[in-house]
């Protein structure tokens, strides 16, 4: 039987990659995508495209109110603005409360199901907007913490979190999603949710750094004009 692995797909670059380096793995792709009332729902139907993109048979898309309800984040919350001044330092209005750790629990629980070894996330603690879930520290925590929480981790086999791109660079992800085949074309990164990517929020700002330093022009259309050369 072949290997599965459930990828946390949001429609950005990092969890796109991780769809191609599981592949390159010979894993059997099952990309779960969460709708949570985030400001770029966008990426939900980028991530529809991707998983269209890799010939997956299965892609959950699961919706959670909870994250709008609460606010919080400038991703959630209207009251809140995107900053859109250069990446911040510490934590960044960005950070939604307790986003990754939901998603991995809820992740997992669709992995003991299907009888899958791993679970891919795209988290780097590199080149990344300061979010604590994004740390080597929280994943390795998670790890164990499914590995008790679970039938799967008691009585079978240990289910893996596997975080590929935690000690990338943007620039070192891109190059090596770019050799993997991975459609950076139909992905999106921006805050603020436009057809057409800002070029000026944090996330739109780590992205066109990361093509810049690969040498590479990215493929997705911006509002602004960049020198890809610069």
């Amino acid at each position: 039987m072949a290997k599965k692995a459930v990828i946390v797909l949001s429609g950005g670059l990092d969890s796109t990659t991780c769809m191609g380096i599981a592949q390159n793995e010979e894993y059997e792709l099952y990309p779960i995508t969460f709708s949570y009332g985030q400001r770029h729902d966008r990426e939900v139907e980028q991530a529809k495209k991707i998983a269209n993109y890799f010939h997956v048979k299965h892609h959950k898309i699961v919706d959670i109110n909870f994250f709008k309800q609460i606010g919080g984040s400038a991703l959630t919350d209207t009251n809140i603005d995107v900053p859109n001044d250069g990446v911040e330092e510490g934590i960044p209005a960005t950070y939604v409360p307790a986003r990754n750790m939901i998603f991995l629990s809820l992740a997992s629980a669709y992995a003991e199901v299907i009888g899958a070894d791993a679970i891919f996330i795209g988290v780097s603690s590199v080149d990344y907007s300061g979010y604590p879930d994004c740390r080597p520290e929280f994943i390795n925590s998670m790890n164990k913490t499914i590995n008790l929480a679970t039938k799967t981790g008691v009585t079978e086999h240990a289910l893996t979190i596997k975080a590929p791109l935690m000690h990338l660079t943007k620039s070192e992800t891109v190059e090596l999603g770019t050799k993997l085949g991975v459609p950076y074309h139909l992905t999106t990164s921006c805050y603020n949710g436009e057809e057409e990517a800002c070029g000026t929020c944090d996330s739109c700002r780590l992205r066109i750094k990361g093509f810049k330093e690969a040498g590479l022009v990215d493929p997705i259309p911006y509002q602004i004009d960049i020198d890809w050369k610069a």
